[in-house]
């Protein structure tokens, strides 16, 4: 008869050869996961600073829901006329239409409303009491996206500001990270209704050879369970700008050394056109590229793996969109910068 003391020993023999068996079958799984989410130029997202707006473009970031042009109503779509038509009128570029429809996406989906919050009223919200106009005035969408127009020129370098930025800075909103949620439909609206296939001019993000985006994705996955050390490069311990570094390194692309500069090492793409391969960042203050105190490598599938921090190895993890420290612009290393 065996003794339950031998039985144990055997159970124990046992376990990291289970443990081991358990690893093997997480990355498969990851791998097959991106496998099927596509690399590089599959990706079916897209946004203003992508190749193209067609159905199914992202609009805040990938998992927080899929709206497109197509599914507008004709008084939505004809609001989005006015505000596009509004700003040509004005001698505006592209970028200030794509402003103005976030911002009344935002705002009033694109609905000129008789009602709102205190007395707030119109496509953009605006409020008689604070000097927009009377009611009658602010709830015509001529006068309004003028007025809109208006307060964003006076914005100094609204044109170089991020497209939520600078809705932000005209409307001040309590919710002042919402707009970000509306670029990819703004976009898309922009090429379809006045034929601007490329409205923020930052067309130079162009997708990664899909051979890059694998050889970089699986040298990261590959790292996964090794140990996090400030300053490290590897091989054996990473800190999370030392695990992007080695990991496109490996692909043939070679970046900065710290997080800030791998920020500026490409084309920038709000996250809603976001693909695999391209990097995350976290700062302090998301729109201050200053701040940035982290960085990590987006899978796809809202997945994205990095090296965390002390006491925390190398991992794979879902992506927290509503992150209040997640950069609103993501980098594809390797393409030329741009100004998104």
């Amino acid at each position: 008869m065996t003794s339950p003391w031998r039985k144990f020993r055997a159970l124990r023999l046992l376990l990291p050869l289970v443990a081991i068996g358990m690893g093997l079958l997480l990355f498969l799984g990851i791998g097959l996961m991106i496998s099927f989410g596509g690399f590089g130029g599959s990706s079916a997202r897209s946004g203003p600073c992508a190749s193209g707006y067609g159905p199914g473009s992202v609009s805040g970031g990938p998992g927080r829901g899929v709206t497109d042009a197509s599914q507008l109503s004709d008084e939505q779509r004809q609001n989005a006329a006015t505000i596009i038509g509004v700003g040509k009128g004005m001698g505006l570029p592209p970028k200030a239409w794509l402003v103005g429809l976030a911002t009344a996406m935002q705002e009033s989906a694109l609905r000129n409303i008789n009602y709102g919050d205190r007395d707030s009223l119109g496509l953009f919200q605006q409020r008689p009491s604070q000097g927009w106009g009377s009611p009658s005035e602010v709830t015509n969408p001529v006068y309004a996206a003028t007025k809109f127009f208006q307060h964003l020129q006076a914005v100094p370098g609204w044109d170089q500001l991020p497209v939520t930025v600078a809705a932000q800075t005209v409307q001040r909103s309590a919710f002042p990270e919402a707009y970000a949620r509306w670029e990819g439909l703004a976009g898309q609206l922009v090429q379809t209704l006045a034929d601007v296939a490329d409205p923020l001019g930052c067309g130079a993000a162009v997708n990664l050879p899909e051979g890059v985006v694998r050889s970089a994705i699986t040298f990261a996955l590959s790292e996964q369970g090794k140990p996090y050390v400030w300053g490290a490069t590897g091989p054996n311990a990473y800190d999370c700008s030392g695990l992007m570094l080695r990991a496109f390194q490996s692909a043939g692309i070679f970046l900065p050394r710290v997080s800030r500069e791998q920020y500026g090492a490409g084309g920038h793409v709000p996250l809603s056109a976001a693909q695999p391969g391209d990097l995350l960042f976290l700062a302090t203050d998301r729109n201050d590229p200053a701040t940035i105190h982290h960085v990590m490598l987006y899978l796809g599938n809202n997945m994205l793996v990095e090296a965390p921090y002390s006491g925390k190895p190398v991992r794979s993890r879902p992506v927290d969109w509503n992150n209040p420290e997640l950069v609103p612009l993501a980098t594809r290393p390797g393409v030329a910068p741009n100004p998104a």
